[in-house]
C-alpha cells in the first residue's frame, strides 16, 4: 500500500525539529517546500522543490507542480511565519485545513484577543495602539503594571513588562518594531495588556472537526525580566490541568471563538486565582522541543498525529508512560562575547539527562537577552524522570557539567 505523500513547508533547525521527519516518514511520503536546498532532511524527503520564497502564491504554485503528478494528502508547517500559507495551499487543493482566515486570527494577535472578547473568553484587559501617547493613555486606563506586546511577532520577541509610564515610554519602540517574516506592518501594531501575576503554562493540542484534544501542558520557566525568555519547559501528559472541567472548557471555548477546526495548535495560558486566562494561541506545534518532550514523557507521538489530521486519517493515540520530560536552554553572561568552545563534560551528567546540545560554533559572537532573545542560546539539555524535580536537579547537573570558553 502506497504511504499517503504529506507536504512540508519549511522545516526549522534540525536539532528542534528532526524528530518529527524520523516519525512521519514511517507512515508517509514527504515532499518539502523550502526556500533552501535540503541537507539533512534528505534522509526523510522523498522529493524537495526549492522556491524563491515562501508567499502563498509562489507555494500553490509549487504545490499544485507536485499534486499535477501525484495525489497529495495534505499540507503541514509548523513554521510560525509560514503557517498562514499552509492554510491557504491546503485549502486551494481541497485538503484538510483550517480556515485560512481563522489561521490568520491566530498571528495576529489583535485579532486573537478581539475574537476572544466577543465569545467572553477569559483573557487579559488589552487595548490595541499605535503611538506612545495612546500607550500611556491606555496604560493609565487598564493599571500598571502592564505587558507591552508587538501585534504579529514570535517567540516572546518585543514582549516587555513596565511597572511605570517612563519604562513603558522607554521600550515602546522595541515593542513597536519587533516583527517575524511574513508579518504585515500595521499602523497600530502594538497591544498593551493586563500583566496578571501568575504561572504560565502552554497547552499542545489537535483539534479534529472543532473538537480539542489538549495532549501536553508545558510550565514555562522565564527568565531575563523584564522580559519573557523562555529559559525552560517541564512537560507532561499527566498533568492534572488536562484533567480540570474547566480548564477543558476554556480550551474548547478559545478554539472555537479563533474558528479554528482542524490541525494542530500551541495555546499558552496563565493560571490565575480566578481561573485560566488566554494569553496567546499559535496555530502549530509549539517550539522549544515541547512535543518532542511530550513524546518523551508520554509515548504520544507528536510527528504522526500532526501529519494524521493534516491528512484527515486517524491515527490513535497512544499513552504508554506516565513521566516528566524538561529542558533546559543556557546563556552566556555578557553581551558580545566571543565563543571559543561550549561543551558539556559527560561523565559528570546525571543519569536522568535525555540529551545535551551545543547550538554554537567556535567564533560565534552571543548575547544573552534583550539583545540575544532566543538567539543568545548556545546550548541545552532535556530530562526525563519521574518527577518535575528530578527533571530540574538533572538540568542543574547538566548545567554544572557545562563548560563554556570565551575570549
Amino acid at each position: 500500500m502506497t504511504r499517503p505523500l504529506l507536504l512540508v513547508i519549511s522545516t526549522g533547525p534540525r536539532r528542534f525539529r528532526e524528530y518529527l521527519f524520523e516519525s512521519m516518514t514511517t507512515r508517509y511520503r514527504i515532499h518539502l517546500l523550502n526556500t533552501v536546498e535540503p541537507t539533512w532532511e534528505n534522509a526523510y524527503v522523498e522529493a524537495a522543490t526549492v522556491v524563491p520564497n515562501t508567499d502563498a502564491d509562489v507555494l500553490l504554485e509549487a504545490a499544485r507542480a507536485v499534486a499535477a503528478s501525484t495525489p497529495v494528502a495534505g499540507v503541514l508547517s509548523w513554521d510560525e511565519a509560514r503557517i498562514h500559507q499552509a492554510a491557504i495551499v491546503a485549502r486551494a487543493l481541497g485538503l484538510p485545513t483550517t480556515d485560512p482566515d481563522a489561521v490568520w486570527r491566530c498571528r495576529d494577535k489583535h485579532a486573537t484577543r478581539s475574537a476572544l472578547a466577543a465569545a467572553n473568553v477569559p483573557q487579559p484587559r488589552f487595548a490595541l495602539v499605535g503611538t506612545v501617547d495612546k500607550a500611556l493613555a491606555a496604560a493609565a486606563e487598564i493599571g500598571y503594571p502592564v505587558v507591552v506586546k508587538p501585534r504579529a511577532a514570535a517567540a516572546s520577541y518585543g514582549v516587555i513588562l513596565v511597572r511605570t509610564p517612563e519604562e513603558l515610554a522607554a521600550h515602546f519602540t522595541f515593542s513597536a518594531e519587533a516583527t517575524v517574516p511574513h508579518a504585515p506592518s500595521y499602523d497600530e501594531s502594538v497591544l498593551v495588556e493586563e500583566y496578571l501575576d501568575a504561572p504560565e503554562i502552554s497547552i499542545d493540542s489537535v483539534v479534529r472537526g472543532g473538537v480539542v484534544q489538549g495532549l501536553f501542558v508545558a510550565r514555562k520557566e522565564l527568565a531575563y525580566a523584564p522580559y519573557f525568555e523562555e529559559v525552560g519547559h517541564v512537560v507532561t501528559h499527566h498533568d492534572p490541568l488536562l484533567r480540570d472541567p474547566e480548564v477543558l472548557r476554556v480550551l474548547q471555548d478559545t478554539h472555537s471563538a479563533l474558528g479554528f477546526t482542524d490541525g494542530w495548535t500551541h495555546a499558552e495560558f496563565k493560571v490565575t486565582p480566578n481561573g485560566l486566562k488566554v494569553i496567546e494561541v499559535n496555530g502549530r506545534l509549539g517550539g522549544d522541543l515541547i512535543p518532542y518532550l511530550g513524546m518523551r514523557s508520554s509515548g504520544i507521538d507528536p510527528g504522526l498525529i500532526a501529519a494524521a489530521v493534516s491528512c484527515d486519517l486517524e491515527q490513535e493515540i497512544t499513552v504508554d508512560r506516565e513521566l516528566v520530560a524538561a529542558v533546559r536552554f543556557f546563556y552566556v553572561e555578557n553581551d558580545e562575547t566571543v565563543i571559543e568552545s561550549v561543551e558539556f563534560d559527560n561523565v559528570a551528567l546525571p543519569s536522568q539527562i535525555d540529551s545535551v546540545v551545543t547550538l554554537v560554533a567556535p567564533g560565534t559572537i552571543v548575547s544573552p537577552p534583550p539583545k540575544g532573545i532566543n538567539s543568545g542560546r548556545v546550548a541545552f539539555a532535556t530530562a526525563v524522570a519521574p518527577t518535575a524535580d528530578e527533571c530540574r536537579a538533572a538540568l542543574d547537573g547538566a548545567q554544572a557539567a557545562l563548560v563554556v570558553t570565551s575570549r
